[in-house]
């Protein structure tokens, strides 16, 4: 039971080390790694190992893919194209169903831009879309909170997602594919939550001038950046699936290595400079938008490969054949996951970071609990991801952008934000566990 009992310290530590000790994600990570190692009786030399293969292996395999989606979201956010999808998407649904437009804006410009940065630059909008349609605003708001949650963290190039299907070599075509199915089908119990519950919530609205740019890029441009990676992406998935036979396909070879993630994501970043109106210094010098994005990607970057040393200190430990031999019995499966990310989630507030912490720890465990085949390993990332919605409150960044913008105290930001991530936390592990009872 050390083993356990190393695990178990190393999970308090890390919660205690973030929430009441405000260090750093990544030290925190890395010093729990490091000290797991000691206390199991690993051998400095495989502590050391596991250290550089941990963080240069993952790193080796996702970084560039978290790097360029980082670098897409910076770009669509600072030119404009984020803010042209949302105005788009409001006139197309209509401002008679303004919650149903939130939600889909939120849902679709979370999956490059993140989700804090994202309802800071929505807010405005929302707010004067609000008032226009005498709408409960605290209703809007959740939706659009919701919508942007939901492929924060189920729905790569998203950095949270990336890192999860890196550290459990998920196919990232299939958990696009399936992330985009499993968050949609979530979000219908969470816009009647929006609608019928948050929306009783009585909050004024005070509105802002809202300064007009004097450019913005076309609608088309804008989505381009977005919707041709996770094309690529799907696209090679799709070739290279089991029983499809198109190996042989004379685009087999072209589709193979421009949807290979990183090539996608880089094509990604070629089409966002479309976007600006003039493309120099503001751009893509190191003081300015890819500086900002190397300055946004970097602690993403350090807290995925202390997970990654995290997660190969307990593989290099022996762990998976301690709990293969004495809880293959339990019937827990995909549900493990979600409640170790739930917990993580509630306990430090970061969904990234709960992420990629129990990605870390579930993936030497993979075949224990009976999720190794290439259809569950992509359902453990999605139920990660739900498990890290659940809930948002007090120690989360979001919940603080999220009332502070509206207005709302404390008590109201629970009544809704946070009932509302526990909804659809919940739905979605549902969701999973109804596909794998079908699906394997």
């Amino acid at each position: 039971m050390l083993y356990i009992f190393a695990l178990l310290l190393s999970l308090v530590f890390i919660v205690l080390g973030i929430v009441k000790w405000k260090i750093h994600p990544f030290f925190v990570l890395l010093i729990a790694a490091i000290s797991y190692g000691f206390i199991t009786g690993m051998e400095i030399p495989q502590i050391l190992s596991a250290i550089n293969d941990g963080f240069g292996g993952l790193m080796g395999k996702i970084g560039l893919i978290i790097f360029f989606g980082v670098v897409i979201g910076t770009v669509l956010e600072k030119s404009g194209g984020a803010m042209v999808i949302a105005v788009k998407m409001i006139k197309v649904i209509g401002e008679k169903s303004i919650h149903l437009a939130m939600l889909l804006t939120g849902y679709l410009v979370s999956i490059p831009v993140f989700a804090d940065s994202a309802f800071i630059m929505l807010n405005s909008l929302n707010k004067a879309l609000s008032d226009q349609a005498k709408t409960s605003y605290a209703g809007t708001s959740v939706a659009l909170g919701l919508g942007l949650f939901a492929t924060h963290v189920m729905v790569p190039p998203t950095p949270g997602p990336i890192a999860a299907a890196g550290i459990l070599k998920a196919d990232l075509g299939n958990v696009i594919l399936w992330g985009i199915i499993v968050s949609s089908i979530s979000l219908v119990p969470s816009y009647f939550f929006a609608t019928k519950m948050a929306s009783k919530t009585k909050i004024p609205i005070v509105l802002e001038a809202v300064k007009e740019r004097d450019y913005r890029p076309k609608l088309w441009v804008s989505l381009l950046s977005i919707l041709v990676p996770i094309v690529l992406i799907i696209l090679k998935s799709v070739f290279e699936y089991p029983g499809t036979r198109l190996a042989t396909n004379i685009f087999y070879t072209a589709i193979s290595f421009l949807g290979t993630p990183v090539i996608a994501l880089l094509i990604g970043v070629g089409l966002s400079l479309l976007l600006p109106k003039k493309l120099d210094e503001k751009v893509y010098a190191a003081s300015g938008w890819f500086g900002d994005a190397v300055k946004s990607a970097a602690p993403i970057l350090l807290i995925t490969g202390a997970g990654g040393i995290f997660g190969n200190m307990l593989q290099s430990s022996g762990i998976a054949e301690l709990i293969t031999e004495n809880f293959s019995d339990l019937s827990i499966g995909i549900f493990l996951p979600f409640l170790l990310a739930a917990c993580l989630k509630t306990t430090q507030g970061s969904s990234t970071v709960a992420l990629i912490t129990t990605a870390s720890i579930i993936a030497p465990i993979m075949p224990a609990l009976g999720l190794e085949s290439t259809m569950m390993t992509t359902m453990t990332v999605l139920a990660i991801g739900a498990g890290s919605l659940v809930v948002s409150h007090a120690n989360d960044s979001f919940f603080w952008v999220f009332t502070q913008l509206t207005g709302m105290d404390v008590k109201e930001g629970n009544k809704t934000l946070t009932l509302g991530t526990l909804i659809l936390g919940v739905s979605a592990i549902c969701v999973i566990y109804c596909i794998t009872l079908f699906v394997d």
